[in-house]
């Protein structure tokens, strides 16, 4: 098992980052729609959100990464896909790196424009730089806009590597998810 990628596959780094991203993605979205349902007097009311923000700031950690792994590493050979689907991939992947970080960049403006810090699961906090009452909302309008445009995008997405792997039968569902190629 190649730790990092090569030109036949995508390493297991990259593999781990796409796949426990993915399923943080989904349940930060699930939480995020579940805690904007919740009443002053949930026992939840103030525990999700703060779950929410420590989630937020590791996930906006593990995209750094993850962004940082991308540019560093080999990527696969896609000369197989047509230049139309080689631009497309490439935007879709970009586009979503950038919506993910403006997305927890609002996040991180929603907690934090009232002076307080975010605690992170009691391990480290991250402090406010910027204070401005009564932009929370605006910021807040944002976030749930881009939370909805990364699941939109996301399911384009699971729908083109579907596409690829049984109309297709190429590699590239493969690739990131077990590493080879179909042969």
């Amino acid at each position: 098992m190649d730790v990092k990628n090569t030109t036949d596959s995508y390493g297991f780094v990259a593999r781990f980052l796409h796949w426990f991203m993915a399923l943080a993605i989904v349940a930060m979205f699930a939480l995020g729609w579940w805690m904007a349902g919740l009443d002053l007097y949930n026992p939840w009311y103030k525990q999700a959100p703060y779950l929410h923000e420590s989630f937020g700031v590791l996930l906006m950690i593990m995209l750094l990464g993850r962004v940082l792994w991308r540019v560093a590493n080999t990527q696969p050979d896609d000369s197989y896909l047509q230049s139309l689907e080689q631009r497309l991939s490439r935007l879709m992947h970009w586009g979503l790196y950038a919506l993910l970080a403006i997305l927890m960049i609002c996040g991180y403006l929603i907690s934090t424009l009232d002076g307080r810090s975010i605690d992170v699961l009691g391990l480290f906090s991250i402090p406010s730089i910027y204070q401005q009452k009564g932009l929370e909302e605006t910021f807040g309008l944002v976030h749930e806009i881009l939370a909805y445009a990364i699941i939109g995008l996301s399911l384009l997405h699971t729908a083109a590597a579907l596409k690829h792997h049984f109309i297709d039968r190429d590699a590239t569902l493969i690739r990131m998810w077990r590493g080879g190629s179909r042969k």
